[in-house]
Protein backbone atom coordinates (compact mmCIF):
# COMPACT_ATOMS: atom_id res chain seq x y z
CA UNK A 1 0.00 0.00 0.00
CA UNK A 2 1.62 3.27 -0.82
CA UNK A 3 0.01 5.84 2.15
CA UNK A 4 -1.21 8.99 1.10
CA UNK A 5 -2.50 11.86 2.86
CA UNK A 6 -5.82 14.03 1.87
CA UNK A 7 -7.56 16.96 3.35
CA UNK A 8 -10.25 16.15 6.03
CA UNK A 9 -12.23 18.24 3.70
CA UNK A 10 -11.88 16.83 0.26
CA UNK A 11 -10.74 13.09 -0.40
CA UNK A 12 -9.42 14.67 -4.17
CA UNK A 13 -6.97 16.48 -2.18
CA UNK A 14 -4.05 13.78 -1.77
CA UNK A 15 -0.42 14.27 -1.30
CA UNK A 16 2.66 11.87 -0.13
CA UNK A 17 3.69 11.99 3.58
CA UNK A 18 6.03 14.13 2.65
CA UNK A 19 3.88 16.62 0.83
CA UNK A 20 2.00 16.93 4.26
CA UNK A 21 4.86 17.45 6.31
CA UNK A 22 6.05 20.72 3.99
CA UNK A 23 2.70 21.70 3.55
CA UNK A 24 1.29 21.62 6.74
CA UNK A 25 -1.91 22.78 6.20
CA UNK A 26 -4.55 21.76 3.11
CA UNK A 27 -4.70 24.72 0.38
CA UNK A 28 -8.62 24.31 1.08
CA UNK A 29 -7.92 25.04 4.73
CA UNK A 30 -8.32 21.63 5.93
CA UNK A 31 -5.99 18.89 7.71
CA UNK A 32 -4.07 16.35 6.23
CA UNK A 33 -5.38 13.23 7.11
CA UNK A 34 -3.75 9.43 6.34
CA UNK A 35 -7.35 8.31 5.28
CA UNK A 36 -6.18 4.43 5.26
CA UNK A 37 -4.95 4.38 9.29
CA UNK A 38 -7.13 1.34 9.57
CA UNK A 39 -4.83 -0.77 7.40
CA UNK A 40 -1.78 0.35 9.60
CA UNK A 41 -0.64 -2.18 12.42
CA UNK A 42 1.74 -2.44 15.02
CA UNK A 43 2.79 -5.80 16.74
CA UNK A 44 2.09 -5.01 20.75
CA UNK A 45 4.47 -7.40 21.71
CA UNK A 46 7.07 -6.13 19.62
CA UNK A 47 6.75 -2.82 20.91
CA UNK A 48 6.82 -3.46 24.46
CA UNK A 49 10.49 -5.25 23.67
CA UNK A 50 11.25 -1.50 22.58
CA UNK A 51 12.93 1.26 24.17
CA UNK A 52 11.29 5.89 22.85
CA UNK A 53 14.44 5.22 20.16
CA UNK A 54 13.36 1.79 18.25
CA UNK A 55 9.78 2.91 19.03
CA UNK A 56 9.65 6.07 17.52
CA UNK A 57 11.22 4.77 14.27
CA UNK A 58 9.20 2.07 14.13
CA UNK A 59 5.83 4.28 14.68
CA UNK A 60 7.70 7.13 11.89
CA UNK A 61 8.29 4.27 9.45
CA UNK A 62 4.71 3.41 9.29
CA UNK A 63 3.27 7.11 8.62
CA UNK A 64 5.77 8.68 6.45
CA UNK A 65 6.81 5.23 4.34
CA UNK A 66 8.79 7.82 1.71
CA UNK A 67 11.37 8.08 4.24
CA UNK A 68 14.39 5.86 3.86
CA UNK A 69 15.37 3.66 6.68
CA UNK A 70 18.25 6.29 6.93
CA UNK A 71 16.43 9.25 6.73
CA UNK A 72 14.19 7.92 9.84
CA UNK A 73 16.89 6.46 11.99
CA UNK A 74 19.20 9.97 11.30
CA UNK A 75 15.88 12.21 12.55
CA UNK A 76 15.82 9.79 15.49
CA UNK A 77 19.16 9.08 16.69
CA UNK A 78 19.85 13.64 16.32
CA UNK A 79 16.12 14.38 18.30
CA UNK A 80 16.23 12.79 21.23
CA UNK A 81 19.81 12.81 22.26
CA UNK A 82 21.27 14.71 25.18
CA UNK A 83 19.06 17.23 24.92
CA UNK A 84 16.83 15.34 27.30
CA UNK A 85 17.85 15.27 30.87
CA UNK A 86 16.52 11.63 31.11
CA UNK A 87 17.82 9.16 28.81
CA UNK A 88 14.14 7.18 28.56
CA UNK A 89 12.88 10.26 27.27
CA UNK A 90 9.82 10.15 28.67
CA UNK A 91 9.98 8.30 32.07
CA UNK A 92 6.81 7.33 33.91
CA UNK A 93 6.39 7.65 37.73
CA UNK A 94 4.05 6.11 40.17
CA UNK A 95 2.39 8.71 42.21
CA UNK A 96 0.32 6.96 44.99
CA UNK A 97 -2.27 4.18 42.32
CA UNK A 98 -1.50 6.04 39.48
CA UNK A 99 1.13 6.83 36.66
CA UNK A 100 2.32 10.39 35.40
CA UNK A 101 3.89 10.18 32.05
CA UNK A 102 6.50 13.40 32.37
CA UNK A 103 7.14 14.60 29.22
CA UNK A 104 8.65 17.59 30.37
CA UNK A 105 12.55 16.65 29.66
CA UNK A 106 13.39 17.91 26.56
CA UNK A 107 15.41 21.41 26.19
CA UNK A 108 12.16 23.53 26.89
CA UNK A 109 10.45 21.97 29.89
CA UNK A 110 7.38 21.00 28.03
CA UNK A 111 5.49 18.26 26.16
CA UNK A 112 6.08 19.80 22.69
CA UNK A 113 9.68 18.99 23.33
CA UNK A 114 8.90 15.45 21.93
CA UNK A 115 7.63 16.34 18.39
CA UNK A 116 9.14 19.63 17.89
CA UNK A 117 12.51 17.84 18.56
CA UNK A 118 12.17 16.03 15.68
CA UNK A 119 10.18 17.66 12.83
CA UNK A 120 12.84 20.05 11.88
CA UNK A 121 14.77 16.83 10.71
CA UNK A 122 11.08 15.61 9.24
CA UNK A 123 10.90 18.56 7.33
CA UNK A 124 14.11 18.70 5.90
CA UNK A 125 13.91 15.64 4.87
CA UNK A 126 10.43 16.09 3.55
CA UNK A 127 11.77 18.54 1.35
CA UNK A 128 14.85 17.13 -0.01
CA UNK A 129 11.96 13.84 -0.71
CA UNK A 130 10.13 16.77 -2.56
CA UNK A 131 12.74 18.26 -4.62
CA UNK A 132 11.41 21.41 -3.11
CA UNK A 133 14.01 24.51 -4.07
CA UNK A 134 12.27 27.10 -1.83
CA UNK A 135 13.08 28.28 1.85
CA UNK A 136 10.35 27.47 4.43
CA UNK A 137 8.78 30.04 6.66
CA UNK A 138 7.51 27.67 9.59
CA UNK A 139 4.41 30.03 10.79
CA UNK A 140 2.87 29.28 14.08
CA UNK A 141 0.51 30.69 16.82
CA UNK A 142 1.27 29.26 20.47
CA UNK A 143 -0.66 29.36 23.45
CA UNK A 144 2.63 29.72 25.21
CA UNK A 145 4.57 25.56 24.73
CA UNK A 146 5.01 25.38 21.18
CA UNK A 147 6.52 28.49 20.58
CA UNK A 148 9.93 27.97 22.41
CA UNK A 149 9.94 24.46 21.34
CA UNK A 150 9.52 24.92 17.97
CA UNK A 151 12.18 27.76 18.38
CA UNK A 152 14.77 26.15 20.09
CA UNK A 153 13.94 22.79 16.92
CA UNK A 154 14.18 25.17 14.13
CA UNK A 155 16.77 27.94 15.40
CA UNK A 156 19.64 28.41 12.88
CA UNK A 157 18.15 25.21 10.56
CA UNK A 158 19.48 26.13 7.48
CA UNK A 159 16.60 27.15 4.78
CA UNK A 160 14.11 27.85 7.26
CA UNK A 161 13.16 30.81 9.11
CA UNK A 162 9.77 30.76 12.16
CA UNK A 163 7.86 32.93 12.64
CA UNK A 164 6.20 32.55 16.33
CA UNK A 165 3.06 34.43 17.26
CA UNK A 166 1.78 34.40 21.18
CA UNK A 167 -1.34 36.35 22.87
CA UNK A 168 -0.09 38.92 24.73
CA UNK A 169 -0.35 38.94 28.52
CA UNK A 170 -2.03 35.32 27.48
CA UNK A 171 1.25 32.83 28.65
CA UNK A 172 3.21 32.86 31.89
CA UNK A 173 6.04 34.89 32.70
CA UNK A 174 8.50 31.89 32.15
CA UNK A 175 7.49 30.98 28.69
CA UNK A 176 7.36 34.47 27.61
CA UNK A 177 10.78 34.82 28.70
CA UNK A 178 11.93 31.37 27.43
CA UNK A 179 10.16 32.49 23.72
CA UNK A 180 11.64 36.58 23.68
CA UNK A 181 15.53 35.72 24.91
CA UNK A 182 15.74 32.70 22.28
CA UNK A 183 18.96 33.05 19.98
CA UNK A 184 19.29 32.28 16.47
CA UNK A 185 19.44 34.29 12.93
CA UNK A 186 15.97 32.73 11.78
CA UNK A 187 13.60 33.22 14.69
CA UNK A 188 11.49 35.84 14.97
CA UNK A 189 8.68 36.33 17.86
CA UNK A 190 5.52 38.44 17.51
CA UNK A 191 3.02 39.04 20.86
CA UNK A 192 0.02 39.69 19.52
CA UNK A 193 -2.72 42.06 20.91
CA UNK A 194 -5.32 39.03 21.35
CA UNK A 195 -5.80 35.14 22.27
CA UNK A 196 -4.47 32.41 21.06
CA UNK A 197 -7.78 31.56 19.14
CA UNK A 198 -7.39 35.33 17.37
CA UNK A 199 -4.06 33.94 16.37
CA UNK A 200 -4.53 30.87 15.29
CA UNK A 201 -7.74 32.07 13.27
CA UNK A 202 -4.81 34.89 11.59
CA UNK A 203 -2.31 32.22 10.94
CA UNK A 204 -4.93 29.83 8.90
CA UNK A 205 -6.28 32.89 7.26
CA UNK A 206 -2.67 33.77 6.41
CA UNK A 207 -1.91 30.17 4.78
CA UNK A 208 -4.63 30.48 3.24
CA UNK A 209 -4.10 33.87 1.51
CA UNK A 210 -3.04 33.21 -2.27
CA UNK A 211 -1.76 36.48 -3.00
CA UNK A 212 0.03 36.31 0.07
CA UNK A 213 1.65 32.98 -1.42
CA UNK A 214 2.55 34.51 -4.33
CA UNK A 215 4.33 37.15 -2.93
CA UNK A 216 6.20 34.60 -1.13
CA UNK A 217 6.91 32.21 -3.70
CA UNK A 218 8.01 35.48 -6.16
CA UNK A 219 10.77 35.74 -2.82
CA UNK A 220 11.53 31.98 -2.93
CA UNK A 221 9.64 31.22 0.31
CA UNK A 222 6.86 28.88 1.18
CA UNK A 223 4.55 28.45 4.66
CA UNK A 224 4.80 25.40 6.30
CA UNK A 225 3.53 25.14 10.15
CA UNK A 226 4.78 23.54 13.26
CA UNK A 227 1.81 23.47 15.13
CA UNK A 228 -0.03 20.14 15.62
CA UNK A 229 -2.06 21.08 12.48
CA UNK A 230 1.43 19.70 10.50
CA UNK A 231 1.04 15.82 10.80
CA UNK A 232 4.54 16.15 11.21
CA UNK A 233 3.85 17.48 14.45
CA UNK A 234 1.35 14.84 15.45
CA UNK A 235 2.79 11.95 14.72
CA UNK A 236 6.26 11.76 16.89
CA UNK A 237 3.17 12.19 19.41
CA UNK A 238 2.20 8.59 19.16
CA UNK A 239 5.75 6.81 20.42
CA UNK A 240 5.09 7.84 24.16
CA UNK A 241 2.01 6.17 24.25
CA UNK A 242 3.81 2.80 23.25
CA UNK A 243 6.85 3.75 25.02
CA UNK A 244 4.87 4.12 28.59
CA UNK A 245 2.45 1.36 28.08
CA UNK A 246 5.64 -0.71 27.40
CA UNK A 247 7.02 0.34 30.82
CA UNK A 248 4.60 -0.34 32.35
CA UNK A 249 4.38 -3.79 30.96
CA UNK A 250 8.18 -4.10 31.68
CA UNK A 251 7.41 -2.88 35.46
CA UNK A 252 5.10 -5.65 35.30
CA UNK A 253 2.33 -3.03 36.32
CA UNK A 254 0.11 -4.41 33.91
CA UNK A 255 -0.40 -7.23 31.50
CA UNK A 256 0.41 -7.09 27.99
CA UNK A 257 -2.96 -6.37 26.44
CA UNK A 258 -4.70 -5.11 29.22
CA UNK A 259 -6.53 -2.21 28.39
CA UNK A 260 -5.28 1.55 30.17
CA UNK A 261 -6.94 5.02 30.62
CA UNK A 262 -4.88 7.93 29.91
CA UNK A 263 -5.79 11.32 30.89
CA UNK A 264 -4.87 14.06 28.94
CA UNK A 265 -4.86 17.58 29.74
CA UNK A 266 -6.20 18.93 26.48
CA UNK A 267 -6.57 22.30 24.13
CA UNK A 268 -5.43 21.69 20.39
CA UNK A 269 -6.59 18.51 21.01
CA UNK A 270 -3.62 17.13 19.52
CA UNK A 271 -2.02 15.08 22.12
CA UNK A 272 -5.11 13.56 23.12
CA UNK A 273 -5.62 12.55 18.99
CA UNK A 274 -2.46 11.01 18.90
CA UNK A 275 -3.57 8.82 21.77
CA UNK A 276 -6.60 7.87 19.51
CA UNK A 277 -4.42 7.32 17.07
CA UNK A 278 -2.04 4.97 19.08
CA UNK A 279 -5.55 3.16 19.44
CA UNK A 280 -6.14 2.67 16.15
CA UNK A 281 -2.67 1.15 15.64
CA UNK A 282 -3.47 -1.75 18.11
CA UNK A 283 -2.47 -0.03 21.95
CA UNK A 284 -5.02 -0.99 24.35
CA UNK A 285 -6.79 1.80 25.16
CA UNK A 286 -10.09 1.67 27.09
CA UNK A 287 -10.72 5.35 27.59
CA UNK A 288 -9.24 8.50 26.72
CA UNK A 289 -9.78 11.42 29.39
CA UNK A 290 -9.89 14.84 27.78
CA UNK A 291 -9.14 17.05 31.09
CA UNK A 292 -10.42 20.69 30.35
CA UNK A 293 -9.73 24.36 32.27
CA UNK A 294 -12.80 26.93 32.31
CA UNK A 295 -12.55 26.94 28.98
CA UNK A 296 -14.45 24.10 28.81
CA UNK A 297 -15.50 23.90 25.21
CA UNK A 298 -14.14 20.60 24.59
CA UNK A 299 -16.04 19.37 27.52
CA UNK A 300 -19.29 20.67 26.32
CA UNK A 301 -18.67 19.07 23.00
CA UNK A 302 -17.60 16.02 23.99
CA UNK A 303 -20.29 15.29 26.65
CA UNK A 304 -23.42 16.85 24.41
CA UNK A 305 -21.81 16.47 20.63
CA UNK A 306 -22.58 20.25 19.92
CA UNK A 307 -19.75 22.50 19.45
CA UNK A 308 -20.23 26.29 20.45
CA UNK A 309 -17.51 28.74 21.21
CA UNK A 310 -20.00 31.67 21.41
CA UNK A 311 -18.59 31.84 25.15
CA UNK A 312 -16.88 34.21 27.22
CA UNK A 313 -13.00 33.21 26.90
CA UNK A 314 -11.05 32.94 30.24
CA UNK A 315 -7.15 33.54 30.79
CA UNK A 316 -6.20 30.65 33.56
CA UNK A 317 -3.19 29.16 35.25
CA UNK A 318 -3.42 26.31 32.71
CA UNK A 319 -2.74 29.31 29.66
CA UNK A 320 -1.96 26.04 27.32
CA UNK A 321 -4.72 25.11 27.30
CA UNK A 322 -6.70 28.71 27.29
CA UNK A 323 -8.11 27.40 23.44
CA UNK A 324 -11.71 27.35 22.25
CA UNK A 325 -10.63 26.82 18.54
CA UNK A 326 -9.59 23.40 19.24
CA UNK A 327 -8.08 22.57 15.59
CA UNK A 328 -7.31 18.95 15.61
CA UNK A 329 -10.92 18.08 16.95
CA UNK A 330 -11.58 18.29 12.94
CA UNK A 331 -9.01 15.39 12.62
CA UNK A 332 -11.37 12.81 14.98
CA UNK A 333 -14.30 14.66 13.54
CA UNK A 334 -12.80 12.72 10.09
CA UNK A 335 -12.43 9.34 11.19
CA UNK A 336 -15.78 9.86 13.53
CA UNK A 337 -17.97 10.40 10.20
CA UNK A 338 -16.64 7.11 8.44
CA UNK A 339 -14.23 9.96 6.62
CA UNK A 340 -17.20 11.90 5.26
CA UNK A 341 -15.13 14.73 4.09
CA UNK A 342 -18.05 16.54 2.96
CA UNK A 343 -19.62 16.58 6.17
CA UNK A 344 -16.38 17.73 7.99
CA UNK A 345 -16.64 20.46 5.70
CA UNK A 346 -20.10 21.80 6.06
CA UNK A 347 -19.50 21.14 9.96
CA UNK A 348 -16.13 23.71 9.56
CA UNK A 349 -18.07 26.09 7.58
CA UNK A 350 -20.78 26.58 10.19
CA UNK A 351 -17.67 26.72 12.56
CA UNK A 352 -16.62 29.60 10.72
CA UNK A 353 -20.30 31.39 10.16
CA UNK A 354 -21.90 30.37 12.97
CA UNK A 355 -19.61 29.62 15.54
CA UNK A 356 -20.95 26.35 16.71
CA UNK A 357 -22.19 23.16 14.86
CA UNK A 358 -23.53 19.96 16.10
CA UNK A 359 -22.64 16.38 15.66
CA UNK A 360 -25.24 13.89 14.32
CA UNK A 361 -25.96 11.21 16.42
CA UNK A 362 -23.80 7.85 15.04
CA UNK A 363 -21.17 10.28 15.71
CA UNK A 364 -22.20 10.99 19.27
CA UNK A 365 -22.22 7.45 20.05
CA UNK A 366 -18.59 6.83 18.55
CA UNK A 367 -17.57 9.86 20.77
CA UNK A 368 -19.25 8.76 24.06
CA UNK A 369 -18.02 5.09 23.68
CA UNK A 370 -14.02 6.02 23.16
CA UNK A 371 -13.90 9.62 25.27
CA UNK A 372 -14.77 10.89 28.47
CA UNK A 373 -14.36 14.43 29.79
CA UNK A 374 -14.70 16.80 32.65
CA UNK A 375 -13.26 20.21 33.24
CA UNK A 376 -11.36 21.78 36.46
CA UNK A 377 -12.03 25.20 37.74
CA UNK A 378 -9.42 27.49 39.11
CA UNK A 379 -9.91 26.90 42.55
CA UNK A 380 -9.90 23.18 42.21
CA UNK A 381 -6.71 23.24 40.39
CA UNK A 382 -5.11 24.86 43.45
CA UNK A 383 -6.29 22.51 45.72
CA UNK A 384 -5.09 19.34 43.41
CA UNK A 385 -1.27 20.99 43.53
CA UNK A 386 -1.38 21.32 46.99
CA UNK A 387 -3.13 17.79 47.89
CA UNK A 388 -1.32 15.99 45.62
CA UNK A 389 2.36 17.94 47.41
CA UNK A 390 1.12 17.32 50.73
CA UNK A 391 0.23 13.61 50.05
CA UNK A 392 3.08 12.22 47.61
CA UNK A 393 5.85 14.83 47.85
CA UNK A 394 5.03 15.12 44.14
CA UNK A 395 4.95 18.61 42.35
CA UNK A 396 2.47 19.08 39.57
CA UNK A 397 2.18 21.75 36.98
CA UNK A 398 -1.36 23.48 36.71
CA UNK A 399 -2.27 21.32 33.28
CA UNK A 400 -1.31 18.21 34.99
CA UNK A 401 -3.23 19.27 38.04
CA UNK A 402 -6.56 19.53 35.70
CA UNK A 403 -6.36 16.28 34.99
CA UNK A 404 -5.58 14.52 38.04
CA UNK A 405 -8.58 16.32 39.04
CA UNK A 406 -10.48 15.15 36.22
CA UNK A 407 -9.49 11.74 36.42
CA UNK A 408 -10.99 11.72 40.00
CA UNK A 409 -14.30 13.05 38.61
CA UNK A 410 -13.91 9.81 36.31
CA UNK A 411 -13.38 8.01 39.29
CA UNK A 412 -16.45 8.77 40.95
CA UNK A 413 -18.56 8.44 37.94
CA UNK A 414 -17.36 5.58 36.67
CA UNK A 415 -16.77 1.91 38.30
CA UNK A 416 -13.36 1.26 36.51
CA UNK A 417 -10.50 -0.33 37.99
CA UNK A 418 -8.58 0.23 34.83
CA UNK A 419 -4.51 1.18 35.74
CA UNK A 420 -4.44 4.70 34.57
CA UNK A 421 -1.81 7.26 33.19
CA UNK A 422 -1.84 10.51 33.44
CA UNK A 423 0.07 13.28 30.83
CA UNK A 424 2.40 15.83 32.71
CA UNK A 425 2.76 18.08 29.89
CA UNK A 426 4.96 20.59 31.95
CA UNK A 427 7.54 21.16 34.54
CA UNK A 428 5.49 23.23 37.41
CA UNK A 429 8.33 25.29 36.77
CA UNK A 430 6.83 26.37 33.86
CA UNK A 431 4.30 28.18 35.33
CA UNK A 432 6.60 29.03 39.13
CA UNK A 433 4.16 31.80 39.96
CA UNK A 434 0.68 29.99 39.80
CA UNK A 435 2.33 26.43 41.53
CA UNK A 436 4.40 28.41 44.22
CA UNK A 437 0.87 30.48 44.86
CA UNK A 438 -1.09 27.30 45.45
CA UNK A 439 1.91 25.27 47.84
CA UNK A 440 2.95 28.54 49.70
CA UNK A 441 0.26 31.61 49.67
CA UNK A 442 0.71 34.75 47.60
CA UNK A 443 4.29 36.42 47.61
CA UNK A 444 5.80 39.62 46.19
CA UNK A 445 8.25 37.84 44.79
CA UNK A 446 8.53 38.47 40.71
CA UNK A 447 8.33 35.15 39.19
CA UNK A 448 11.20 34.58 37.60
CA UNK A 449 13.24 34.74 41.35
CA UNK A 450 10.17 32.35 42.49
CA UNK A 451 12.14 29.56 40.37
CA UNK A 452 14.57 28.90 43.14
CA UNK A 453 12.18 29.73 45.96
CA UNK A 454 10.27 27.22 44.76
CA UNK A 455 12.93 24.63 44.61
CA UNK A 456 14.47 25.55 47.49
CA UNK A 457 10.90 24.75 49.29
CA UNK A 458 10.11 21.30 47.67
CA UNK A 459 13.34 20.12 47.17
CA UNK A 460 12.69 19.77 43.31
CA UNK A 461 15.93 21.09 41.66
CA UNK A 462 15.52 23.73 38.72
CA UNK A 463 16.11 22.52 35.29
CA UNK A 464 19.12 23.40 33.97
CA UNK A 465 17.17 24.58 31.22
CA UNK A 466 15.53 27.45 32.44
CA UNK A 467 18.40 28.11 35.30
CA UNK A 468 19.49 31.62 35.10
CA UNK A 469 16.22 32.71 32.59
CA UNK A 470 15.71 35.93 34.58
CA UNK A 471 19.22 37.52 33.57
CA UNK A 472 19.36 36.59 29.65
CA UNK A 473 18.94 39.55 27.13
CA UNK A 474 15.80 39.89 25.40
CA UNK A 475 15.84 40.03 21.66
CA UNK A 476 12.75 40.03 20.64
CA UNK A 477 10.23 42.63 20.94
CA UNK A 478 8.08 42.73 18.10
CA UNK A 479 3.82 43.63 19.41
CA UNK A 480 0.70 43.83 16.56
CA UNK A 481 -2.87 42.76 16.14
CA UNK A 482 -4.40 39.36 14.75
CA UNK A 483 -5.36 42.27 11.59
CA UNK A 484 -1.54 43.14 10.87
CA UNK A 485 0.07 39.71 11.22
CA UNK A 486 0.54 39.62 7.27
CA UNK A 487 2.13 42.84 7.20
CA UNK A 488 4.25 41.76 10.33
CA UNK A 489 5.63 39.30 8.14
CA UNK A 490 6.26 40.29 5.11
CA UNK A 491 7.75 43.43 6.85
CA UNK A 492 9.88 40.60 8.76
CA UNK A 493 10.57 38.54 5.85
CA UNK A 494 11.69 41.74 3.63
CA UNK A 495 14.31 42.57 6.52
CA UNK A 496 15.54 39.12 5.92
CA UNK A 497 16.03 38.45 2.14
Amino acid sequence: MVLKYESTRNNQVKVSPSEAVVKGLSDDGGLFVPREIDKLELDLQEMCSFGFHDTAKKILSLFFPDFSAEQINDSVVNAYDGKFDDVSIVPVVKVGDRFIMELFHGSTIAFKDIALSILPYLMKKAQSNCKMKEDIVILTATSGDTGKAALEGFKDVEGTKIIIFYPNDGVSTVQEMQMITTEGDNTYVVAVEGNFDDAQSAVKEIFNDLALREKLGDMGLKFSSANSINIGRLVPQISYYFSTYADLVKKNEIQMGDAINFVVPTGNFGNILAGFFAKQLGLPVNKLICAANENNVLYDFLTTGVYDINREFKKTMSPSMDILISSNLERLLYFMSDKDNAYIAELMGQLKTQKKYEVNDAIKAKIKDQFWSSYCSEADTTDTVKKVYDTFGYVLDTHTAVAYKVYEDYLEANDDQSKTVILSTASPFKFTGSVYKALFGNTDIEELKLIKELSDKTGVDVPAQIDGLGERAVRHNRLCTPASMADEILAILSETK
